[in-house]
């Protein structure tokens, strides 16, 4: 008997956990901030308005892996779908909005950088 009682409750502190951790949907363009699995439904020839930093997750602190030049042509993945992530100020707007593509690396770049 011991053990059901045990049982449930660590299903009910999992679910208080996740309640309080969990991710809440909101209307919008933006997703949460999971990159997509592949790029095959990706936006081609897209140019950065500034070089900018690729990073491992779309926070300004997160790593950069790379850049993307100032005019360079790359890729945004998902059809260009933006996903909400660390706010920031780039390119000369506010925002916590971040694509997920790159020019020769694929990371996370502001959206505010990226032009098509």
């Amino acid at each position: 008997m011991k053990l059901k009682a045990l049982g449930t409750a660590l299903t009910t502190a999992a679910l208080i956990g996740t309640a309080l951790v969990g991710t809440v949907a909101t209307a919008g363009t933006a997703a949460a901030a999971t990159p997509p699995k592949d790029c095959s439904k990706a936006i081609i020839n897209v140019k950065a308005k500034q070089t900018v930093n690729v990073r491992t997750s779309p926070k300004t602190t997160a790593t950069a892996i790379g850049i993307w030049g100032k005019g360079k042509k790359g890729t945004v993945c998902n059809d260009g779908k933006a996903y909400k992530g660390g706010s920031y100020t780039a390119c000369g707007k506010k925002s916590n909005l971040w694509y997920y593509g790159g020019d020769k690396k694929t990371g996370w770049v502001p959206k505010t950088c990226i032009n098509w």
